[in-house]
């Protein structure tokens, strides 16, 4: 678990401000965003003029963010400040993040609180995230979830239960999984792949040389390739997917060499989306990937035989997830995007 013994406690959980310790309302301490407050921030490139994202308003955008908290859910669309959650509430689409808002890990690209939850969960989760789904009258849902290193199974059987309970009050409802890695544990991937959803996913995040500046120490590049070749060696009828941010300083031959070992181990799907840094305190952009190379790096990847490859400067995991299957890269058109930068 994190060390948080260090870092002076604030009370009051939304008076924290990035980097802070806070106490969260089930009793437990957990860090702002993720990483701890330290000097001056590194420097990084100025952001490209296609890198521009639409203020996140409109009443779609307010009708879900009742709903959300309503129903006392959290979103990774909040908790990891996705610069697409302006688009997908006023679509009337959100990805639901189970099991609290709280990480026991601490990747330093992601900016969602980290702290030990000490076995805590909230037992309505299932009944209120299927009540949602049906609500939103969505036919397609992305769940995801912090890691819980705190609890045996890491999750699995609550994630599970969430799934279960959606396919059951929604039948019609396709449902994607982007899960933890379990620490490996195969049988806790098999729980969640044997809980009724379509797509199983669970993110490399980056190539090998990079794992770890990036990732979190308990988290691995082997682990997650073995995680997502037992989801599909367990059941074959499950897509696998995964997603790799470009621009931490990553080259381009590590990105194909990855993109070949997720073939081998039968993974379908793939994003790629350029890494944003979330605050100061995170890892900073090293570069800023072109719509261009997007598009090249989509056709390499459709060439070593991925169902489809949704690329471009602002595709997250759970982007347009739902149109992943119509092969036009979820409608995004990168030129466009470039044209409209300059």
């Amino acid at each position: 678990m994190p060390d948080l013994k260090s870092i002076p406690v604030v009370l009051e959980p939304a008076a924290a401000r990035s980097g802070e310790k806070y106490l969260t309302p089930q009793g437990f301490t957990a860090i702002r965003d993720g990483v701890k407050a330290h000097g001056i921030a590194p420097s990084q490139p100025p952001k490209p003029s296609w890198l521009r994202a639409k203020a996140p308003t409109g009443a779609g955008f307010e009708a879900v963010r009742e709903m959300v908290r309503e129903h006392r859910l959290a979103t990774v669309c909040e908790e990891a400040k996705c610069p697409n959650i302006g688009e997908c509430w006023n679509a009337g689409t959100a990805t639901i993040m189970l099991m609290g808002a709280v990480c026991t890990r601490a990747c330093r690209f992601c900016a969602v609180d980290t702290g030990n939850p000490r076995g805590w969960l909230d037992g309505d989760e299932p009944a209120n995230a299927a009540r949602t789904v049906a609500l939103m009258k969505l036919k397609y849902i992305v769940l995801t979830s912090v890691n819980r290193d705190d609890l045996a199974d890491g999750g699995a059987a609550h994630y599970a239960a969430c799934v279960r309970a959606i396919r059951a009050r929604n039948p019609e409802t396709a449902v994607e999984a982007l899960t933890p890695d379990f620490q490996g544990v195969l049988r806790d991937v098999e729980t969640v792949v044997d809980s009724g959803l379509q797509v199983f996913a669970q993110n490399v995040e980056t190539v090998r040389r990079l794992t770890h500046p990036v990732r979190d120490p308990r988290a691995g590049y082997e682990q997650t390739l073995n995680v997502l070749g037992h989801a599909k060696r367990h059941n074959p009828a499950v897509l696998t997917k995964t997603s790799l941010m470009l621009g931490l300083g990553e080259r381009i031959d590590e990105v194909i060499e990855t993109m070949e070992e997720l073939r081998a181990v039968g993974v379908d799907l793939l994003t790629l989306g350029q890494y944003l840094r979330p605050t100061a305190h995170h890892l900073p952009v090293q570069r800023f990937v072109s719509p261009a190379e997007f598009d090249q790096l989509r056709e390499a990847a459709l060439k070593r035989g991925f169902l489809e490859c949704m690329a471009g400067p602002f595709v997250r995991s759970s982007y347009r997830a739902e149109q992943a299957l119509n092969r036009n890269n979820a409608g995004l058109d990168n030129a466009q995007l470039a044209a409209a930068g300059k």
